[in-house]
C-alpha cells in the first residue's frame, strides 16, 4: 500500500492548495439523496455521494449512450467500460454495485450475467445516485456501493418533446451510421398526472482509431450492430398528502447477427476484428420488464409512510457455439447450444419516518424488506439446464437512526437483520463436467446482522469532515459456483462456498466549499474474509474462486467555478486489491482486472458562451497499471490510454442541437479489459473517433 499512502499525501497537498486559491461566486447545495431510503441534504450524509443530475446526464448522452462510459466519466473509481453489451469486470472501488432503477434491483448477484447497466434507456432517467461502498440499504448485492437510476418525473404542465440523433465514424459512414428516436408526453391534471415515453435505437458498427472494424463479442454480447427499444409510462394520483405511482418499463435491445467476430493475437499486438456473416442461434439480447408501485403518505400516524411494491423479469441470451462445455455424447457429435440467463425478482419495501423522536434531537428510519429472486440459466437450443433453477428468498428488518442533538455534528447508527434461505433441488451438471454430477439438492439458511454507523462534522461554514464504517451482504456468484461442480457426491446443503459474503467498508473525508470552488477527499478500505474473485479457463469460461481480499483506494473530486461561466472539474481515483492465494489468512496477490478498476483521472471544463450556445471538453487519463503475483513477479501489464470527448449544445428558437465527439483525439489503445482479461477472441481495440448529432425540441 505504500504507493496508495504516497498518493494520499500528494493529494493531500493539492486539495489543500486549490482550497487556498479558491475565491468569488457563491455555491449552493443542489440536492437531496433519496437513493439511503430517506430524503436527507447532502451534506449529511456521511459516505462519498455522486449525484448525476439531467444537465449532466444530457451533456453525456451528446457524447454517448452507453451507461457505463457515462458513469465512467464522472466516477473514476468505476473500471473503464467493455463498450459492449455485457459488463463484466466493471465495478466500483473493485467491487461488484448494485443497480437499482427507482430501488427496484436490476443486478441478478445469484448468476451474475454483467448486464446490469442495459436494462433501462438513459433518456428514461432524470438523475443519477451512487453512494460508494459497501452498505446494505437495500439489502443484497451492494458490495461495492449502489447505482440507483432515478427515472423522469411528470410535469405540472401537459408538455411534449422529442429527440432525433443520428452517430457515425468517418471510416465508413453508410456502415457505422446509427440512429435514435425518443418521444413522450407528460403532464398533469388535478390530482393526476402521467408521463409516456417511447425510444428507439438503432446502432452501426464500430471503428477503431487505425480505421479496421472493432471486433464483435459474438458470445457475451455487443451493442454494435445492434437494435434497442424502450417502452416507459408512469402513472400518479394524489390525494390528502397521499400518493399512488405506478412505473413500467420495457426494454429489449438485440443484436442483428450480421457480423462475425474474427480471432486476434494478443502475443502479437494484433485486435479481434469482425467481417459480414450470418451467425447461427437466436440473436444476443437483453429483455428487461418492470413493474413497481410506490404508494407515500405524509401523515400515517405521525410518520412518513413508504411502501414500494415491484416484479421484474430478465432475460438475457447469450451467443451459441459448439464450445466443449456444451458437449453430450448422448445428444450427438458437435453440439451446437447457447445459454439465456433468467431471473423473476419481486419485493416489498415498507419504509417508515419519524423525526423528531418525542421531541428530541433524532430521526429514525425503520422497516422491513421482503424479496424474492428465481434464477436460472438455460441452454435453449437443447433444452439442458447449465444452472439449475435457485430460488432465494429474503426478509430484512432493520433500523436507521440519526442524532442532531450536538451543533453541527450528526450522527448515524443503523442495524440490519437478514434472513436469507436459498432453494434448490436435485441437479445434474453438464456432461463436460468431468462426465455430468449428480448434486443433491438443499434450502441453505443464512442469517446475518450488519451494522453501520458514520458522523460528519461541519467543522466550520467551509470544511467538513465525514467518516463510516458499514457492512455490505452479497451472494457469491450462485450460477458460477454449482454449474461447475465436477467432483462426486456434492451437496448444496453442505457446499462450502455458496456462503454469503460480507463486506467490512471503512471511509473517512473532508469537503472544502467556499463560494467558487468545492473539493472532496477520502479514503477508503473494503476488506472481506471470504470474498469472490472470477478466474477464467482456457476456453474463457470464469469460475469463482472463494479467498480474502483487501481493497483501499483514495478519491479526490473538486470544482472550480472559474468565472460566471467557466467550470473546471477534476476527478481523480487511485486503488490496490490484493488476495490470498495460498489461503494463510494473508492477502499476497493482486486482484486482476476481471476483479478492480485501474487509477484513473478525469479533467473537464464546460463553459457558457452565450445564453444559447455551451460546450464541455472532457478528458479521461486511464493508467499504466503492473499486476504482480505473491512473489511480486509481474503477471498482467496494463498500458493506459487518454481520450478526449467534447459536445457543442445550441438552443435555437426551434429546439435544441448538439453535436458531440467521442475520443476527439483519435487514441488508439486496446481497453482495459481486453489488456487485462481478454483472450484472443477478445482482444478488443477501443472505439475511433465518432460523431453523435441530435435536435431535440420541447413543445
Amino acid at each position: 500500500m505504500t504507493n496508495l499512502k504516497k498518493s494520499l499525501s500528494l493529494t493531500t497537498l493539492a486539495l489543500i492548495a486549490a482550497s487556498s486559491a479558491a475565491i468569488a461566486k457563491e455555491f449552493t447545495e443542489e440536492m437531496v439523496v433519496t437513493a439511503s431510503r430517506s430524503e436527507r441534504p447532502l451534506s449529511t450524509i456521511a459516505n462519498t455521494v455522486t449525484v448525476i443530475n439531467e444537465q449532466e446526464l444530457i451533456k453525456q448522452m451528446g457524447v454517448t449512450s452507453d451507461m457505463s462510459t457515462i458513469l465512467g466519466n464522472l466516477i473514476p473509481s468505476f473500471a473503464p467500460s467493455r463498450q459492449k453489451m455485457t459488463n463484466a469486470g466493471e465495478s466500483l472501488r473493485g467491487r461488484k454495485p448494485l443497480y437499482l432503477v427507482d430501488g427496484v434491483p436490476q443486478s441478478n448477484p445469484l448468476r451474475d450475467g454483467g448486464r446490469d447497466a442495459h436494462t433501462i434507456d438513459p433518456l428514461m432517467l432524470e438523475r443519477v445516485e451512487v453512494i460508494h461502498g459497501a452498505n446494505a440499504i437495500h439489502g443484497l448485492g451492494a458490495s461495492g456501493g449502489i447505482i440507483n437510476l432515478i427515472t423522469k418525473k411528470p410535469t405540472d404542465t401537459t408538455e411534449q418533446s422529442i429527440r432525433i440523433e443520428s452517430f457515425f465514424q468517418e471510416e465508413d459512414i453508410s456502415e457505422s451510421l446509427g440512429y435514435g428516436v425518443n418521444y413522450s408526453a407528460s403532464g398533469s391534471w388535478r390530482d393526476f398526472d402521467a408521463l409516456a415515453s417511447i425510444g428507439y435505437r438503432e446502432s452501426g458498427i464500430g471503428y477503431d482509431a487505425d480505421g479496421n472494424i472493432i471486433g464483435f463479442d459474438n458470445a457475451q454480447g455487443d451493442t454494435l450492430d445492434s437494435d434497442m427499444a424502450n417502452v416507459f409510462l408512469k402513472v400518479g394520483y394524489d390525494w390528502e398528502e397521499q400518493r399512488l405511482e405506478m412505473t413500467v418499463n420495457h426494454y429489449d435491445i438485440a443484436g442483428n447477427n450480421d457480423w462475425v467476430g474474427v480471432d486476434g493475437d494478443i502475443d502479437a499486438g494484433v485486435p479481434t476484428t469482425a467481417e459480414k456473416g450470418d451467425l447461427q442461434g437466436e440473436p444476443v439480447s437483453n429483455e428487461v420488464t418492470l413493474l413497481s408501485f410506490n404508494y407515500s403518505n405524509e401523515t400515517f400516524f405521525g410518520h412518513k409512510l413508504r411502501a414500494h411494491f415491484f416484479t421484474q423479469e430478465f432475460a438475457a441470451t447469450y451467443g451459441g457455439s459448439a464450445a466443449g462445455t456444451f458437449q453430450d455424447p448422448a445428444i450427438g457429435p458437435s453440439v451446437f447450444d447457447q445459454s439465456q440467463n433468467n431471473s423473476e425478482k419481486q419485493g416489498i419495501k415498507i419504509t417508515l419516518i419519524k423525526d423528531e423522536i418525542a421531541g428530541m434531537p433524532l430521526n429514525l428510519v425503520y422497516g422491513m424488506d421482503i424479496f424474492t429472486d428465481t434464477t436460472y440459466q438455460k441452454l435453449i437450443t437443447t433444452g439442458r439446464y447449465w444452472v439449475p433453477k435457485t430460488e432465494y428468498e429474503n426478509y430484512a428488518p432493520f433500523l436507521q437512526a440519526e442524532y442532531v442533538g450536538i451543533q453541527n455534528l450528526t450522527l448515524t447508527a443503523g442495524v440490519r437483520q437478514e434472513n436469507s434461505e436459498l432453494m434448490v433441488d436435485d441437479f445434474n451438471t453438464l456432461a463436460s463436467y468431468n462426465g455430468g454430477q449428480f448434486v443433491e439438492g438443499g434450502n441453505p439458511k443464512f442469517d446475518d446482522t450488519l451494522f453501520n454507523v458514520g458522523a460528519t462534522y461541519k467543522i466550520t461554514d467551509n470544511w467538513r469532515l465525514f467518516g463510516n464504517i458499514s457492512e455490505g451482504f452479497s451472494m457469491a456468484d450462485v450460477g458460477r459456483v454449482l454449474r461447475g461442480i465436477n467432483v462426486p457426491n456434492q451437496s448444496v446443503e453442505t457446499f462450502l462456498d455458496l456462503e454469503p459474503i460480507i463486506t467490512d467498508n471503512t471511509e473517512i473525508g473532508a469537503e472544502y466549499t467556499n463560494r467558487n470552488f468545492q473539493t472532496q477527499l477520502s479514503y477508503y478500505q473494503s476488506d472481506s474474509d471470504f470474498g469472490q474473485r472470477l478466474e477464467a479457463d482456457a476456453n474463457g469460461i470464469y469460475s469463482v474462486k472463494r479467498e480474502r481480499t483487501e481493497i483501499s483506494g483514495i478519491e479526490l473530486r473538486a470544482s472550480w467555478f472559474a468565472s460566471d461561466v467557466d467550470t473546471l472539474n477534476i476527478r481523480i481515483a487511485r486503488q490496490e486489491g490484493e488476495y490470498d492465494s495460498d489461503g494463510n489468512g494473508k492477502v499476497d496477490t493482486d486482484l486482476a482486472g476481471a476483479n478492480i478498476g485501474p487509477n484513473r483521472v478525469n479533467i473537464s471544463w464546460d463553459r457558457e458562451w452565450t445564453d444559447k450556445l455551451s460546450s464541455r471538453l472532457q478528458v479521461s487519463q486511464v493508467q499504466d497499471r503492473n499486476f504482480k503475483n505473491s512473489s511480486g513477479q509481474t503477471t498482467t501489464k496494463f498500458d493506459g490510454y487518454t481520450t478526449v470527448d467534447t459536445n457543442l449544445d445550441y438552443a435555437a428558437s426551434f429546439g435544441t442541437i448538439s453535436v458531440g465527439i467521442q475520443n476527439l483525439n483519435n487514441e488508439d489503445y486496446f481497453t482495459y479489459y481486453s489488456q487485462t482479461t481478454g483472450s484472443n477472441s477478445r482482444n478488443f481495440k477501443g472505439l475511433g473517433r465518432s460523431v453523435n448529432v441530435s435536435f431535440a425540441k420541447q413543445f
